[in-house]
């Protein structure tokens, strides 16, 4: 500013050198700038037009490049299962890993209501105010026919024709379908992060993210074909990664 000054302090007085040189003892008014009129730079709106703010959350181009990255990588997972080439069976593993990966939907919404005192609205509108149990409900009452060390991941139960298979404790429903050598399985996740499986179901009474209680039907067992009175389902918990075996939490007989 202090330049700026300077520069129509210097504009001025070589205007008034020129009247004096050609004996004029004023200009006209029209063809003094305000700027020489009042002796310092007068700001306008149109002269000096503020600058464009950016949003400060919101931004464009990043907005943009995070829309073709995700583009590109839809796009390049839909090449790794289209192309039937061994050589991308790691990649392809990698992915449904991940897609697997469940995320801990009853730990978020159990630390929700401990911080805000109501349950997220993903679960039901009555507060649940239950204890965690300190060991698993059974979730139909029957005898084991495969054990977890024959299975490797769960036991099979047999049980009542039409036996009702119940929660062993409370959650939310982060499975409910048809899965591999299950046939239709429902996966319940618990708030300490544990999750519980049912497997070789008749049919399923839940849906998927439904909120369960302990004890609350989730299905049916599967009737034995060749002895109707029977029926045989499948259980497993699991701990992180690892499944362990339900007897040492839970008894069937």
């Amino acid at each position: 500013m202090n330049r700026r000054a300077r520069e129509i302090r210097k504009r001025i007085e070589k205007r008034r050198k020129e009247r004096q040189h050609f004996g004029t003892s004023h200009q006209e008014l029209w063809a003094i700038t305000d700027e020489e009129r009042y002796g310092q730079p007068v700001v306008t709106y149109d002269r000096y037009p503020f600058d464009e703010e950016k949003h400060p959350i919101f931004n464009k181009e990043t907005f943009i490049l995070k829309m073709l990255l995700s583009a590109c990588l839809v796009l390049v997972t839909a090449i790794l299962f289209k192309n039937p080439s061994d050589s991308l069976e790691p990649a392809r593993q990698f992915v449904k890993n991940t897609m697997e990966k469940e995320f801990q939907f009853a730990a978020v919404s159990k630390w929700y209501e401990k911080q805000f005192g109501e349950p997220l609205a993903l679960i039901p509108t009555e507060k649940q105010t239950k204890t965690m149990p300190k060991q698993y409900a059974v979730p139909a009452s029957g005898r084991v026919l495969e054990s977890f060390k024959k299975n490797g991941q769960g036991v099979m139960v047999e049980t009542a024709s039409n036996a009702k298979v119940e929660a062993v404790n409370e959650g939310i429903v982060i499975f409910a379908g048809t899965k591999e050598k299950l046939g239709k399985t429902v996966i319940i996740q618990h708030a300490d992060g544990s999750e519980s499986w049912y497997g070789n179901l008749g049919t399923i009474a839940v849906k998927l993210y439904d909120f369960v209680e302990t004890g609350k039907e989730v299905g049916t067992a599967m009737t034995n074909s060749h002895d109707q009175t029977k029926a045989v389902f499948y259980f497993a918990i699991k701990q992180g990664d690892h499944f362990i075996d339900p007897i040492q939490v839970i008894s069937f007989e």
